[in-house]
């Protein structure tokens, strides 16, 4: 008897870019069933509401998710990481790394998270080359200082970023 792999792909997803697009096709050929976690976090500045990311989230990955045939769900939540993993009865968590800096970061994490709940792995996938400078912080940047941000994010979602620019 096989264990179900549920995995668990977490962010502010503030908003989805290409990279994130990229990490969860690839996380689709792991998981029987991938939840996209997107965080509340505040502290970040939200250009979007949590519930406008859990549509494009839903918009952008549910037919990658029907396409490869995996159970798949958006969920918003606000706790630690690994209670949200927990939860939602995951035994995998997934994370995508740009850079160095973000596995310094990623490593100091995953070892916390391991003291919380050392039954769930957390697994890191690299980004593609193409997608390795994308970051959704720099896109809102781009977007507010009246670049172009289609090369970085979906059309729909780019549509969405200028609406929000554009507002007075």
């Amino acid at each position: 008897m096989s264990i179900e792999r549920i995995g668990v792909y977490p962010g502010t997803f503030d908003p989805i870019t290409k990279g994130h697009i990229d990490i969860i096709r690839r996380s689709l050929t792991l998981v029987d069933r991938l939840i996209i976690g997107v965080a509340t976090n505040p502290s970040k500045d939200p250009m979007f509401t949590l519930e406008e990311r859990v549509a494009m989230v839903l918009r952008e990955a549910g037919p990658l998710a029907e396409k490869a045939q995996v159970a798949f769900e958006v969920v918003q939540f606000d706790e630690l990481l690994m209670h949200f993993a927990e939860r939602m009865n995951a035994n995998i968590i997934i994370r995508g790394l740009r850079a160095v800096a973000d596995f310094e970061y990623e490593f100091q994490m995953t070892g916390m998270n391991y003291q919380i709940n050392p039954s769930i792995e957390t697994v890191f996938l690299m980004a593609d080359p193409r997608y390795q400078t994308i970051a959704s912080k720099l896109v809102k940047e781009v977007a507010i200082y009246g670049g172009k941000i289609d090369a970085f994010v979906p059309p729909l979602v780019a549509e969405a970023v200028r609406t929000k620019v554009d507002k007075p």
